[in-house]
């Protein structure tokens, strides 16, 4: 983190600057067996492609509401990343009726479907596969990211005092979301580059996206996202904790 980072976006472009190969998010799915290691570079493509669909194809600015209908996942973490990018708010768990666009996991396409604006559906599927067949009345985030640029430039820049991110019904500008990811990540056992956190918490909570993403990501540190954590015994955990070099644990 830089002195002059005050949005998430920001503290993105600081980590990339500072270090792109290093590990940023490991994400395991423990119902599926899934593993993904994103790098900093890697990461920051995937939130500049999809920062350009939400911008471009989505037709989204600030001001807009982006409502997340999607599990603790690597993906989610990059839509939290794409809205900072844009200036548009994400609504984690957000009503989608309310919602400019509303982007939903496959179990709750459902009740996305009361959004009256764009609709993107995301598989989950391992390796970030697409649905076998898009589900109707919505763009199949699979098929359409892979196309978007590589860079991001917004049309207009982001003001960091402006609502970013609304979680567990609580709203917070971009600024304070850096400010409270800083601010925890004492509590967390984040020491700064190279703190490295095992989080089994859900996103649906600040102490979980903040756990999972900003607080990592903050100090220079990394996360290994762990979905369906329960599903693990004792010690097929501290074997991971010991292989992934994890410092820290949020369960």
């Amino acid at each position: 983190m830089n002195a002059t980072d005050r949005t998430p976006a920001d503290l993105l472009a600081s980590a990339l600057a500072a270090d792109p190969g290093r590990p940023l998010v490991t994400f395991y799915d423990d119902a599926t067996g899934e593993r993904v290691e994103l790098s900093v570079a890697t990461f920051a493509n995937w939130v500049a492609k999809t920062a350009n669909l939400l911008q471009g194809d989505l037709a989204a600015g600030p001001g807009d509401r982006v409502a997340l209908l999607l599990p603790a996942h690597w993906q989610t973490a990059v839509w939290l990343l794409a809205c900072s990018s844009v200036g548009v708010i994400a609504d984690v768990g957000g009503d989608p009726a309310a919602a400019d666009v509303v982007v939903s996991g496959p179990d709750s396409l459902d009740s996305a479907r009361a959004c009256g604006g764009e609709r993107i559906a995301l598989a989950l599927r391992p390796l970030g596969g697409r649905f076998p067949q898009t589900p109707a009345g919505f763009v199949d985030y699979a098929v359409e990211v892979p196309g978007q640029g590589d860079r991001f430039v917004p049309f207009a820049s982001p003001d960091p005092a402006e609502p970013a991110l609304i979680v567990a019904g609580a709203e917070f500008s971009a600024e304070e979301v850096v400010q409270k990811a800083v601010a925890d990540a004492t509590e967390l056992e984040l020491t700064g580059p190279g703190s490295r956190l095992l989080t089994g918490l859900s996103y649906d909570t600040w102490e979980g996206v903040g756990a999972g993403l900003y607080s990592p990501l903050a100090v220079g540190g990394s996360v290994v996202l762990c979905r369906n954590l329960d599903r693990l015994g004792e010690e097929a955990l501290a074997q991971r904790i010991e292989s992934e070099r994890v410092t820290a644990v949020r369960r």
